[in-house]
């Protein structure tokens, strides 16, 4: 007996029977055997067919009779041909449907075993607690945020101070070196005679003098200069 005639026949496993028909596994690989029978029997009509196109071109005019004959055998094989691959298309339909629908099946199954776990897991899980802890969260959040604001922020130590006040003592202590420092130099004596009339001849110690006002004003340009910059690094 054939094996498409033992598959269309019924012969299967006991338990297959028992159970009152094949599992998707034991159809599928029923179907397959079925697909690899048909395509060898595909390969013997070709083959078939052009060994009996050789034979009716070797007889050709010759032998008449015996090319016919050859031309009929193998119309006979190429019919038998054309009706396997329809029956390979249908098998091979009816396998890709099964094989679909046995994963369709373990899909749904598996989504099943999902759902269950998925109840099992929040059969412990209370949605009021779950509204409380996320409002703990947040709330120790704005905390955290604020106690990072506090830390960030710059300190205000001596900003009591009046900033004129601080202004005017430091004009003061200013004056105060200006006037020692003026009271270091010792200027030379104003000469008696009087000066000419042309500026041109102008006596030394009179140049030296005026070198030595020059001086002293710019030492004290420079130390105002040097004051303030150390208020500013100060203040800020």
């Amino acid at each position: 007996m054939s094996k498409i005639s033992r598959f269309f026949k019924g012969g299967g496993s006991a338990a297959s029977k028992g159970r009152g028909g094949p599992s998707p596994q034991e159809a599928l690989a029923r179907l397959r055997e079925t697909e690899e029978m048909l395509s060898k029997k595909q390969e013997f009509l070709e083959s078939r067919i052009e060994r009996e196109l050789a034979v009716a071109r070797q007889h050709g005019t010759k032998n008449r009779r015996a090319a016919l004959q050859a031309l009929k055998r193998k119309k006979r094989y190429e019919k038998q041909l054309s009706q396997i691959d329809g029956t390979l298309s249908t098998i091979e339909f009816q396998r890709e449907a099964l094989e679909n629908s046995h994963t369709n099946t373990e899909v749904l199954k598996n989504m099943g075993y999902a759902a269950q776990a998925m109840k099992k897991v929040h059969e412990n899980m209370d949605l009021n607690k779950i509204d409380d802890l996320m409002q703990d969260i947040t709330e120790q959040q704005d905390v955290a945020q604020e106690i990072s604001d506090a830390i960030s922020n710059r300190a205000t130590f001596g900003d009591e101070f009046d900033e004129d006040e601080l202004m005017a003592e430091l004009e003061e202590l200013e004056q105060e070196e200006l006037n020692k420092g003026m009271r270091d130099v010792r200027l030379p004596s104003v000469p008696s005679t009087s000066l000419p009339s042309r500026p041109g001849k102008l006596p030394a110690c009179h140049f030296m003098f005026l070198i030595i006002k020059s001086c002293l004003s710019t030492r004290r340009r420079a130390e105002d200069e040097d004051e303030m910059k150390k208020l500013a690094a100060w203040a800020s």
